[in-house]
């Protein structure tokens, strides 16, 4: 019997308009009408173009199968060849059923950032391939595009009208006295905050949240949220089926304020929504904040309360019904996790996942524990005491990775994240690196898996990347250590080769992620229970879904054998999934070692 399914909501013409209006009142005020007409004229000019292939509104948002790919359109390099027709041509070969769709990071003209400042929103970058390898690319996976709208190169043409003073840059942008006093902005890098700018009218000192290269948009000004639903409605008309809004947590600024999770940031994202889910019913919205736990699940436009219940953050509308983004990045799961096989104890993990509310259908989460920036440390506020987390990153340090720091509110640098492969990461414990490094590093991906939400895995996690240490004292950046751009030949040959870490690596990771599409009780909407075991064993439970079926994903997270003691595998009938014979109980698990037993009903 197959678990429920969430549709996507049916939109029509009155409906979305009755939102727009709500949400463009509490962001413009008396320019609501206006803004609104102006909207809807957009939309119209864009309806015809919206592709057939569309998700119906009846199809689910989303089911087991759903495994996601993060890669750069150049991760994968062979000659003159466009990288796109290279990263396609692998997938074919190597990954035919693995994954249903491809997050390909930025792929536009771009000055700095590896293509998160970004000149030409609407153009693909030459050097990557056109837009018709990435039409090829959606029409066989679900398409997961950047919509970078918090910040512009300082290259883009938006941004050489300011300079001179011409329409429509010229409004664009954020202007601030010097001496005006931004102490409360919460900051996500240690540069200035204000980057001085020499144009007609003098110099003028501009917001740039994240470098001088990346200036901030002004969305107090409505022809900028036309222009980026604009650019939004364009790459589905290209075939992306998820769109990721990038940095969004920073995107309106008001002095006097953190300028972070505003409530104007939330009315965009519920603007958003209503827009794709009446224009392409069946597109998914995908916050990226790299913030704390609770400020993180916001962006469902819900919240937990102390009683466990669900309710609206914020806005007009008092029904407890999600309605911004459908599904969060799980930034804690990676930092966490990273603590647990370093340390050998699991309670800590195992707390913060029965922590996680119960979601309304039409939420789930993104779970990762590599991507192409680093291991965020915010996300362990609350989580992990400052000892803990000083022992972390010492030892990260020892394995050969760096710390990229923020600003706090008094100006002091602070840990922002982690700059390390992920295979690096998995070195060693606190007692130093040993020989379990893969064993160690299958289990952080055998756990990511079992995990409620839709897995999406780096493209360095596949192929067990060590830091590229040159790629970053080339660059200059700490980012560029899990940046690196595979030699087709190169990978190939490792891949064929016996007794290599990334041939063991590719070939357990393949077949895991086949043997878990397969399987019901991993669709992302299964319930999800910590089941009480020894600080050294994670255990979860998935299901039981309507029919009885339930599945138990076992994790010894340390470096020595433990006993397999758990009243749950008292119960008959177990199934070894992976090897898909009936279970002959263990009296312990081997170090590192997971399990996934299904329990058929």
């Amino acid at each position: 019997m197959p678990l429920p399914r969430s549709l996507a909501p049916p939109l029509n013409e009155a409906a979305f308009s009755a939102r727009a209006r709500e949400h463009l009142d509490l962001l413009y005020g008396p320019r609501r009408d206006e803004v609104l007409r102006r909207l809807l004229t957009l939309l119209s000019h864009h309806r015809g173009a919206m592709p057939s292939s569309t998700t119906p509104v009846a199809a689910p948002l989303w089911s087991e199968r759903d495994q996601w790919l993060i890669a750069y359109g150049d991760s994968l390099l062979d000659g003159d060849t466009p990288p796109l027709a290279v990263l396609q041509a692998f997938l074919e070969a190597r990954l035919p059923d693995s994954f249903s769709g491809v997050h390909v990071l930025p792929f536009f003209p771009w000055s700095s950032d590896d293509g998160f400042s970004v000149i030409h929103y609407r153009e693909v970058d030459p050097a990557l391939g056109d837009w018709q390898h990435l039409h090829r690319l959606a029409e066989r996976k679900d398409l997961i595009v950047d919509l970078v709208l918090n910040h512009v190169s300082r290259e883009s043409l938006w941004f050489v009208d300011y300079l001179s003073g011409s329409l429509p840059g010229r409004d664009y942008f954020i202007e601030m006295d010097p001496d005006t006093d931004l102490s409360d902005v919460v900051r996500p890098r240690s540069s200035p905050l204000l980057v001085p700018v020499a144009t007609r009218r003098g110099t003028r000192h501009l917001w740039a949240t994240f470098s001088e290269d990346q200036i901030d948009l002004n969305f107090a000004n409505p022809d900028v949220l036309l222009e980026f639903i604009g650019i939004l409605l364009f790459y589905l008309e290209q075939g992306a089926r998820v769109i990721r809004l990038d940095a969004i947590a920073y995107l309106w600024k008001e002095s006097g304020t953190p300028c972070i999770h505003l409530p104007q940031t939330h009315e965009v994202v519920r603007l958003l929504r209503a827009v794709v889910d009446h224009m392409a019913p069946g597109t998914l919205l995908l916050t990226e904040t790299n913030v704390p736990h609770r400020e993180n699940l916001s962006y469902f436009g819900l919240d937990r309360l102390p009683d466990g219940g669900l309710e609206r953050l914020s806005g007009a509308m008092h029904d407890p019904v999600p309605d911004e983004a459908h599904l969060v990045y799980q930034f804690p799961l990676p930092p966490l996790l990273l603590h647990t096989l370093t340390s050998g104890e699991a309670a800590t993990l195992a707390r913060w996942l029965e922590s996680l509310p119960e979601l309304p259908p039409g939420c789930s989460y993104v779970n990762f524990t590599a991507s192409h920036d680093g291991i965020g440390v915010r996300p362990l506020e609350g989580w992990l005491p400052a000892h803990e987390v000083e022992a972390l990153l010492e030892l990260m340090h020892r394995f050969g990775g760096f710390v990229s720091m923020r600003a706090d509110p008094r100006g002091q640098d602070i840990p922002y994240e982690i700059n390390i492969t992920w295979f690096e990461a998995m070195k060693g414990t606190r007692r130093g690196a040993d020989p379990w490094q893969v064993e160690r590093f299958l289990c952080s991906q055998h756990l990511m898996l079992a995990l409620q939400g839709i897995p999406a895995l780096y493209v360095h996690s596949l192929t067990a990347t060590l830091n590229d240490l040159e790629g970053v004292e080339r660059s200059g950046r700490l980012r560029a250590i899990n940046r690196r751009r595979w030699q087709r030949r190169e990978l190939e040959e490792l891949l064929d080769s016996r007794n290599t870490s990334t041939r063991e690596v590719f070939l357990a990771l393949t077949r895991r992620l086949a043997v878990r599409r397969r399987e019901p009780c991993f669709h992302p909407e299964a319930p999800q229970r910590v089941i009480p075991a020894p600080p050294a064993l994670l255990v979860l439970e998935r299901g039981p879904l309507p029919d009885g079926r339930r599945l138990l994903a076992i994790h010894n997270v340390t470096d020595r054998r433990q006993p397999l003691a758990l009243d749950v595998l008292d119960a008959p009938g177990w199934i070894d999934l992976l090897e898909d014979v009936p279970w002959t109980r263990e009296a312990s698990l081997a170090p590192y070692r997971s399990l996934w037993l299904l329990d058929p009903g």
